[in-house]
């Protein structure tokens, strides 16, 4: 298993699921709140990484929109980036693909430039650095209203310059992807990527609505779609990209363990499966951990997770070019490695 794990950290690889606010770490949590002044529950780290321990998502969010007040000023939303890019460098991720959630901040009084600014400097940085490219895609929050994802789809706008996409995400549950069928259009509309987290704990209907009815080209989580043989089928037809989250998904109880995982059934029907870290603070590991516990459990070959790299890339919003050279690149590793 090491050989495997060192083929893992070599691997040159994109990450197309990572809520930045979701690598708030216990101790960045607990500095930036001293250094902000802002009172939290916890008496120490210990006690913050103690409260990392979840029933279901709906858990996970409420500990998740409560850490994320320690963000207020644009200072902390760099540091808060430039940790997770410094992470993810040294997993040899060479392109990642964040999502933020604006709601979260601009309902408690931070500007929508602040967030956008703090995060836009550390991608920068890290490109200038690391040669770590990045895209930036904002998510609606489906538990709020469809009027107030447009207001901030409206106010996104503004920055149109750093803003690759929109996504949806928060609580899956009752907040089906037809009531943002607007917002939607609308981001279509002003030429942006269109993605979605559906399937995670939502009904395979979900992945269909958000196919059908937004548009997306890129589904986010879809575990679930394998309950529904016709989608599956679909989803290999078309190629829609799958962002999986493995160990979010043990986490959050989706799956009791590693080894129920559906991702071997996945990659079984064909599918263009990635692995992701999804909220890595919370959920125990970054891309590489996820990586080495799938890679364990269902002993895969350096083959098949030199096929999951090139997927990641292949799935990304980059540009065809730089895709096929980060694709070449996947294939000299592996080459070099066998």
């Amino acid at each position: 298993m090491d050989e495997v794990n060192r083929f893992i950290d070599g691997l040159p690889k994109a990450e197309l699921h990572l809520h930045i606010e979701g690598s708030l770490e216990p101790e960045q949590l607990v500095a930036l709140a001293a250094r902000n002044g802002i009172e939290i529950p916890f008496a120490s780290v210990d006690e913050v990484r103690q409260a990392y321990d979840f029933a279901d998502l709906q858990s996970f969010l409420d500990i998740y929109y409560q850490g994320m007040q320690v963000l207020v000023e644009e200072a902390d939303f760099f540091d808060l980036t430039w940790a997770y890019l410094e992470r993810a460098h040294a997993d040899n991720v060479r392109h990642a693909e964040i999502f933020f959630d604006p709601q979260a901040h601009t309902a408690r009084g931070v500007p929508f430039a602040t967030v956008v600014g703090g995060i836009g400097r550390a991608l920068d940085q890290a490109e200038v650095r690391f040669g770590l490219t990045s895209r930036l895609i904002m998510c609606f929050l489906r538990d709020r209203s469809e009027a107030d994802a447009l207001e901030t789809l409206a106010t996104a706008l503004a920055h149109r310059e750093r803003i690759t996409g929109v996504g949806l995400d928060s609580a899956e549950r009752g907040n089906p992807p037809q009531k943002f069928a607007r917002a939607f259009a609308r981001a279509r509309e002003a030429g942006l990527r269109l993605v979605a987290h559906a399937g995670e704990e939502g009904p395979p209907a979900y992945v269909r609505d958000a196919l059908d009815v937004l548009g997306v080209e890129r589904i986010d989580h879809g575990v679930r779609a394998l309950e529904d043989p016709a989608l599956v089928a679909r989803l290999a037809a078309e190629g829609v990209p799958l962002t999986v989250c493995p160990l979010s998904n043990v986490c959050l109880k989706v799956v009791e363990q590693i080894a129920d995982h559906p991702i071997d059934g996945l990659l079984a029907e064909g599918l263009l499966v990635t692995v992701n870290s999804d909220d890595p603070a919370y959920f125990g590991g970054y891309v590489n951990e996820n990586y080495r516990a799938v890679a364990a459990v269902f002993a895969l070959s350096p083959a098949t997770l030199a096929e999951l790299a090139r997927n990641s890339f292949t799935a990304s919003f980059l540009e065809a070019a730089d895709k096929a050279r980060l694709i070449a690149e996947v294939d000299a590793y592996a080459a070099s490695a066998g």
